[in-house]
């Protein structure tokens, strides 16, 4: 059964998809998430519940199993079966009756079914502090057509496999990952502000391998940068638990999104007491990580706060007020721990942008040896933004390959998996992740025995990766783009997007034109006092 439902799982979620879609009409994407997800939670915590409840009757009615109930009366198993403690030792939350998802389906048709989720969703939190403020009770609300919200009830009914709570789970943790990805999709530029790639995440979690230790995200998200390391953790032989998570969200309703989305997988977490912004409202002030991934907006220009002014964090200089990377670089070497790693998604403009003191930051970074792997990506890889982008890793102290860094070109390795979008696949992400092991002299035990020879080690593979040694990006001026190392000039990309760029240019070109209607008048001035009118 088990295996049919995986087989038959991608079918699954472009079906749940498409009729979710349907069921939107008119309702903007960005608000429906919120429905959608948020119902699909509710379904998860109530299917895991109702598994256990299942179990538990089976092993109290048992004379072999050491929860057998000896001498039980007419309803004595009922009402054993309603303490809290059999459920939250395994870690699952506890549901109310009137919250429990066969509820909640038999009233669907109900005309106050919006009341009764919000009522049913106030419950589930006062019975679990952990879910505290991060259900958004918005049914009563919601602005469905009359019916529809009935309907995504329904709809939200057919997902689940069976008593197996780690099937459910595994299924409604795909089925909630894919929608985060196809919203982000329909929400365009907003919804990557939530969600990361797939294929970016991955080659971020290969690079850094994180098997155990705390794992940070200060920009978390929709919380993938997590998922995709317990995956990894999973693959290795690894279980949930081998890393401590702890994140931090600005956005209130993309802060519950992560949450939902690390409990219905029965990941344990700490995004902090709340949601908050990372530079002046630091949620783990004294948090020093084994790794750190983050994907922080672009070039954010309205970050700076007065407080900031000489914080402990900017050990290599004071990042620009005009433009955030460099205080995301710096907060994340302040965070991790002397032997830990960082891999961060930035705009390509920070490898080379001397604006304000960034190069400075940039060449004091590189002296001091903590940069360790840049990666150039393609383009299209993002929902939200055509600005060019690249993986940075950074590390506390190197202890290997001191006084090196390894640049990778990867910008021709991407495959278009639509008109709009591209992504790398496993293979891709394997080689790349394969090279950085074989330059760190580690064993990489994910690469197929012909991966490109690095079982032998590490070589400089012409335009894909070069290990270079810090006197030379001195000469470089300390410019971080791959293709400077490669023999072949790289077009310098400015970290300005289109739309800035146009905007830079329409000024510039406002200006001009002001000026020359000054010229105009003038000419027209002179030309009028010699007697010659046009």
């Amino acid at each position: 059964m088990a295996e049919q439902t995986f087989a038959h799982i991608d079918g699954i979620k472009k079906t749940l998809w498409a009729t979710a879609d349907k069921l939107r009409a008119n309702m903007d994407a960005a608000e429906y998430k919120h429905l959608v997800l948020g119902l699909i939670f509710v379904k998860y915590i109530s299917d895991t519940f109702a598994a256990r409840r299942a179990e538990l009757t089976t092993r109290l009615t048992h004379p072999a199993d050491e929860y057998f109930f000896h001498d039980a009366q007419p309803g004595d198993i009922e009402a054993e079966l309603e303490d809290r403690d059999y459920y939250t030792e395994v870690n699952a939350f506890w549901v109310p009756e009137p919250a429990r998802w066969e509820a909640l389906r038999a009233a669907a048709k109900q005309s106050d079914i919006g009341k009764r989720i919000d009522d049913a969703l106030t419950l589930i939190e006062l019975e679990n502090p952990k879910l505290k403020g991060i259900l958004d009770k918005r049914y009563a609300r919601a602005q469905l057509p009359d019916g529809k919200l009935g309907e995504l009830v329904d709809l939200v009914s057919t997902i689940g496999f069976g008593d197996n709570p780690s099937t459910a789970r595994d299924i409604l943790g795909q089925v909630y990952e894919y929608f985060l990805g196809m919203f982000a999709s329909a929400e365009g530029k907003r919804g990557g502000q939530f969600y990361t790639p797939a294929s970016i995440v991955k080659t971020l979690v290969a690079i850094l391998s994180p098997h155990t230790g705390k794992v940070y995200d200060p920009c978390c998200g929709s919380g993938g940068m997590f998922v995709q390391s317990e995956n990894f953790i999973a693959a290795h032989g690894g279980k949930t638990g081998d890393v401590a998570i702890f994140g931090q969200e600005a956005n209130p309703t993309t802060w519950r999104l992560a949450a939902m989305n690390l409990a219905i997988r029965g990941i344990d977490f700490n995004l902090g007491r709340e949601p908050g912004d990372t530079f002046t409202r630091n949620q783990h002030p004294d948090l020093r990580a084994d790794f750190i991934l983050a994907n922080p907006p672009f070039n954010i220009s309205d970050w700076w706060h007065g407080s900031l002014t000489g914080d402990a964090r900017w050990v290599h200089g004071d990042p620009p007020p005009g433009n955030a990377n460099y205080a995301w670089l710096q907060h994340m070497l302040h965070h991790l721990k002397p032997t830990g790693r960082a891999g961060i998604v930035l705009a390509n403009g920070s490898m080379s942008s001397s604006q304000n003191s960034e190069g400075q930051i940039r060449a004091a970074m590189v002296e001091a040896d903590v940069v360790e792997i840049m990666v150039a990506l393609p383009g299209q890889l993002f929902f939200n933004t055509q600005i060019p982008a690249c993986l940075w890793f950074l590390v506390k102290q190197k202890t290997h390959r001191k006084g090196e860094v390894l640049f990778i070109d990867a910008r021709k390795q991407a495959t278009m998996i639509s008109r709009v979008q591209s992504e790398f696949t496993d293979a891709v992400i394997e080689r790349i992740a394969a090279t950085v092991a074989a330059w760190r002299g580690e064993p990489d035990e994910g690469s197929s025995e012909n991966e490109i020879g690095l079982r032998n080690g590490y070589k400089d593979i012409p335009d894909f990766c070069r290990s270079v040694p810090l006197a030379e990006i001195a000469q470089h001026g300390h410019v971080l783009t791959p293709g400077r190392y490669f023999g072949a000039e790289e077009v310098e990309d400015n970290d300005a997007d289109f739309a800035t760029k146009m905007q830079q240019l329409t000024e510039k070109l406002g200006e001009q034109m002001a000026k020359g209607a000054e010229l105009d008048a003038l000419i027209r001035q002179k030309l009028g006092g010699l007697g010659y009118e046009f």
